[in-house]
């Protein structure tokens, strides 16, 4: 009888709450919903505790925000719970959400009592009666927080919370809370690993800017509220009569999802585009030219936020070419701004990048301090300086920039890069969330104690009238927006830090995680800390003790490049030599970039005994052999973190094949194939950068690991048929700085050797080079069985060997005997000329 009372209630519950189609649902999915999937509740079980959720929804505003904001709703609810809210136009007729700004709340529920206190683009979402009818109130001073408050509460849907006499409230941190996009008029992206660019192709706006809307649906449901859409290094015509009304349908895109558009400029366009022969900014013809164009760009985009401005930097025109200041540049536009509420974002990336790197006193960590310090009260009050959050340039790790602390009359924003230019452009996972915090939560003692980096840029510590965030961004037409399903963490991370500086990054991790796979408890903690375990992996085996990235940074920043940074102008310089490594940037010693500090922080920075050891080589040039507090040599922590950051990346594929079946196949097999890709290269990392100062220092590793690599047989010590021995450059990017290349375009070769290790089950891992300027074919043969073919056809960014193109495939399971021959057959193609580097041989797991 319980048995047949049970299956009776399960029945009515699968009519009731169609309970069927939630119940082990595993489907393919592509990431082009991101975090807004709004997949349905996990069980019907879960489901009852919306059973109070009302069926009618009554918009008492009539803006188009608020239409967009019960358009989600709508969206949102029939995604989760299966039920489709119908629209109402009075709240007297049924129990109804209902979303209102709050004067228009008061009108309708004048025994509404006393609201929260909230700042602009806030919201309140409360539980009201009248008239006998249940009301769930979305309210906010203005339209933007009625959105942010729908979004608020179908976030918490999605995490499976309760809504139950909800009495919410929040409000933005910050008033600035944009992206600054990098694209091309002509659709290319710089700094972009996700396809072309969303708004431009073929210097014209797109023509279907359906994939904008739902871009400006993303940026709305984490508070962003402003988008820069076309380069810092801009093209001047985008302000020009031709580009205007192309430019104003994408105003109108973002203006029904609270977001403001924004434009950035090319600081001669008086001269490129004016017709007059100057761009000094104390010119009146200059002064004429912004005062007239910026009337234009308002007519065509009433609403529009501002514009963002790189002056004087990597090229760029500047009033360096007249001799005036950056409050020079910056006052004439913002001038011409202010009649029509605009803001000016100036970037603070401002730096020499011709510098003598033979000049030890010189240091392009010093330059956005002794560039804006002085000028701190002379910018017009709708001027905010745009800061990166450290000195140089996004680096796995820097200081927090002391201009944060120096600027007292003026606003700031900080910058921080979403897209991961530095720190493994995607390919590699990097939640970044973590290092924000950390820049974030510093204290940079600017009054005192107690004043950390996110209160001066949201304008409480001085009480300017704005500031607050901007992320580079760059998303692509990529379905899964950056190219990685994974990566879209840090575009959501930034939104709720920019809103909420005080959330911890694994909470972030975790509430992104649930909206964007579910709340399986399995799925939530594996990727959460997955998230959490990168950054530290990451930076482990690229550039631990604050030395950064050490990357290729003449040309892309992906691969090793361990001496590219030297020798030249850019100033992104380590300084190791044969007996030590670091930047001297003391006061004391080096280029007196640590006296930019308060005196406090620039103290303890200052001295080996309390610097911070995650800080070390970005402050102090020391000995190899400079003993660490674990007692450890830096050379050694060098060693040892490189290996343990490329077996914790090798990790990150074990751990996600534990979730197989958990998720949808198309977007496990993506993030499993990425995940096998990043534990290669991180071995190209780790031993390029270790034979680097193995080389550098002459001090061996103690574990014997450096130099030495049981199982790996070098491609030039094989029997070549067609194949001959070439160097590669930077020779630390191959092992033993050499690989093997086909001497024929578009013949085949062949190396081989016989194994005479152990026989038995074993992994044969081929290293080779995928550039990408052909689509060579390899085939790896055992005893003459094909055991394996595969295309070297991947995306990377270099048409040469090295450490962009270093790659590796892995034949796992293969039955070993000694004696037998192993075999790649290399096919060249276009100017790929099947470039090997070794072959090694692993017990299998």
């Amino acid at each position: 009888m319980k048995q047949l009372i049970c299956q009776a209630v399960l029945a009515r519950l699968v009519l009731l709450f169609g309970l069927l189609p939630w119940v082990g649902s595993v489907h393919a999915e592509t990431g082009a919903d991101g975090w807004l999937r709004y997949a349905p509740v996990a069980s019907g079980w879960d489901r009852w505790r919306y059973e109070a959720l009302p069926g009618f929804v009554v918009a008492l505003d009539r803006s188009d925000v608020v239409f967009a904001a019960q358009e989600e709703l709508v969206r949102g609810v029939r995604g989760l719970l299966g039920r489709i809210l119908r629209e109402e136009t009075s709240t007297a007729t049924a129990d109804s959400i209902v979303l209102a700004t709050l004067d228009t709340a008061r009108k309708e529920f004048p025994e509404l009592g006393k609201a929260p206190e909230l700042k602009s683009e806030g919201f309140w979402i409360t539980s009201i009666r009248k008239n006998g009818k249940n009301h769930l109130l979305v309210t906010g001073p203005d339209d933007r927080g009625v959105l942010h408050g729908v979004f608020a509460l179908l976030r918490r849907m999605q995490a499976g919370e309760s809504i139950a006499r909800l009495n919410l409230s929040e409000s933005p941190a910050a008033p600035i809370r944009i992206l600054n996009h990098w694209d091309n008029l002509d659709g290319t992206i710089e700094r972009g690993y996700a396809g072309r660019s969303l708004f431009w192709e073929s210097g014209k706006i797109v023509s279907d800017l359906g994939r904008v809307r739902d871009y400006a649906r993303l940026m709305a449901s984490v508070g962003i509220n402003g988008c820069s859409i076309n380069n810092v290094n801009a093209d001047a015509r985008v302000v020009t009569e031709a580009y205007l009304p192309e430019v104003a349908r994408v105003a109108e895109v973002f203006r029904n999802w609270g977001v403001k558009l924004y434009l950035s400029l090319d600081f001669a366009s008086p001269q490129k585009i004016g017709g007059i022969d100057s761009f000094d900014p104390l010119d009146p013809r200059t002064v004429e030219f912004w005062q007239k164009t910026v009337a234009e760009v308002y007519r065509a985009i009433p609403d529009l936020g501002g514009f963002v401005l790189k002056a004087d930097s990597e090229g760029r025109l500047g009033p360096s070419q007249y001799g005036r200041t950056h409050a020079d540049a910056a006052n004439v536009i913002a001038r011409a701004l202010k009649p029509h509420g605009g803001v000016l974002f100036y970037r603070g990336f401002v730096y020499d990048h011709e510098m003598d790197w033979h000049d030890l006193s010189l240091d392009r960590a010093k330059a956005a301090y002794d560039n804006f310090k002085k000028l701190d009260g002379r910018f017009e009050d709708n001027v905010v300086v745009q800061i990166k959050h450290g000195p140089i340039d996004f680096q796995v790790r820097e200081p927090a920039s002391p201009l944060f602390g120096a600027l007292e009359k003026t606003s700031q924003a900080i910058e921080l890069q979403i897209t991961q230019e530095y720190t493994g452009q995607q390919r590699h996972l990097c939640y970044l969330v973590p290092m924000w915090k950390e820049t974030l939560d510093f204290d940079m003692e600017a009054k005192g104690r107690g004043t950390p980096v996110k209160d001066l840029v949201s304008g409480k510590t001085f009480n300017r009238p704005s500031g607050g965030y901007v992320g580079v961004s760059n998303v692509g037409r990529d379905v899964d927006w950056l190219g990685s399903h994974l990566a879209l963490a840090n575009l959501y991370g930034f939104g709720r830090l920019a809103w909420n500086p005080d959330l911890s990054a694994k909470d972030i991790a975790e509430e992104w995680t649930r909206q964007t796979f579910g709340n399986d408890s399995q799925v939530v903690d594996a990727i959460t800390d997955l998230q959490m375990r990168s950054w530290p992996a990451y930076e482990n085996y690229t550039g631990p003790l604050g030395i950064g990235t050490l990357t290729d940074i003449i040309h892309v920043h992906f691969g090793p490049g361990v001496e590219s940074s030297e020798h030249n102008g850019w100033g992104q310089w380590h300084r190791s030599n044969e007996t030590g490594t670091g930047m001297d940037r003391t006061v004391a010693t080096g280029t007196g970039y640590l006296g930019q500090y308060r005196p406090a922080v620039a103290a303890r920075f200052e001295s080996l005994k309390t610097c911070p050891e995650e800080l070390l080589l970005f402050m102090h040039h020391v000995p190899y052999t400079h003993e660490l507090r674990s007692g450890k040599t830096v050379i050694q922590r060098f060693y040892d973190a490189h290996y343990a950051g490329a077996e914790e990346a090798a990790r990150f594929v074990t751990d996600w094949k534990k979730l197989k079946g958990k998720i949808d196949d198309e977007r496990y097999a993506a993030v499993l194939k990425a995940f096998e890709f990043q534990a290669g290269h991180a071995c190209v990392w780790r031993d390029a950068v270790n034979d680097w100062f193995f080389k550098k220092s002459g001090i061996s590793d103690k574990k014997g690991r450096v130099d030495h690599h049981p199982g790996r047989i070098e491609a030039e010590s094989m029997v070549l048929d067609g194949y001959s021995a070439i160097t590669v450059t930077p020779w630390e990017t191959a092992s033993g700085g050499r690989a093997i290349a086909a001497t024929a375009t578009n013949t085949p070769a062949a190396a081989s050797f016989q194994f005479f290790g152990k026989p038995g089950w074993h992994d044969v891992v081929v290293q080779y080079f995928d550039e990408n300027d052909g689509a060579s074919r390899f085939t790896l043969l055992i005893g003459g069985q094909v055991m394996d073919r595969w295309t070297a056809d991947d995306t990377l960014p270099s048409d040469a060997p090295n450490g962009h193109t270093s790659s590796r495939h892995t034949v796992h399971g293969v039955m070993l005997r000694r004696g037998d021959e192993i075999r790649i057959q290399g096919v060249p193609d276009g100017k790929e000329a099947a470039v090997v580097d070794y072959v090694e041989i692993k017990a299998a797991d």
